[in-house]
């Protein structure tokens, strides 16, 4: 069990350095869309606090957004926005994430606690508004990502690769080949980012 422990906190690792421009996109659900609503999935559109960060949050599907209304509009809008979760989402549950085993609480005192996959993580975390930068520290590692809104509640949004690299590495870890599919599936797209939407 430690061993498991070790090799999903050493995938988590892979995602912290930083969440750049560069990004990859779910392949072939990109066609069609039209401009939605951009303020949903664009990062900063809608500005987050860290009061509004506070609480209990359960994983409830995938999240992902752009880093700017052009990147969004050049993707297809809010459709290429909705259909990119509903790609992602096999994904997800063949390596098993879920409400159950993946949360995050933000306390006042700027502790957090969190499970990912059912691993536990906590330490202490930070919030920069004027970027949307969340920074979770544990004694291990520190994660950076991106908070935005969503319709239930918010999503912590990372560089797109880095999130594949992590799924990828759980996937290797629990044996299931279908999730490799998801770096064949993919291709490279400026300012996208995805991760995890949340709920209370």
């Amino acid at each position: 069990m430690k061993k498991v422990k070790a090799i999903v906190l050493a995938a988590v690792a892979m995602i912290v350095t930083s969440c750049g421009t560069q990004g990859n996109i779910l392949g072939g659900i990109l066609q069609g869309g039209t401009l939605g609503n951009v303020i949903i999935s664009v990062i900063g559109a809608q500005k987050v606090t860290a009061q509004d960060l506070i609480g209990a949050w359960n994983y409830s599907g995938p999240g992902c957004a752009f880093t700017s209304e052009n990147l969004l509009a050049k993707a297809g809008g809010e459709v290429a926005a909705t259909r990119i979760k509903e790609k992602a989402l096999p994904y997800y549950q063949q390596i098993g994430i879920t409400s159950q085993n993946t949360n995050v609480t933000f306390k006042q005192d700027g502790t957090y606690t969190a499970t990912f996959r059912g691993t536990p993580m906590s330490g202490k975390w930070t919030y920069d508004e004027a970027s949307s930068k969340v920074t979770l520290q544990s004694m291990l590692l520190t994660i950076n990502c991106y908070a935005k809104r969503n319709y239930t509640g918010i999503g912590l949004l990372f560089e797109s690769s880095k999130l594949l690299t992590i799924l990828q590495a759980m996937a290797a870890m629990s044996g299931n080949q279908n999730i490799q599919a998801v770096g064949e599936i993919s291709k490279t797209y400026d300012g996208l980012r995805l991760g995890f939407d949340f709920s209370k």
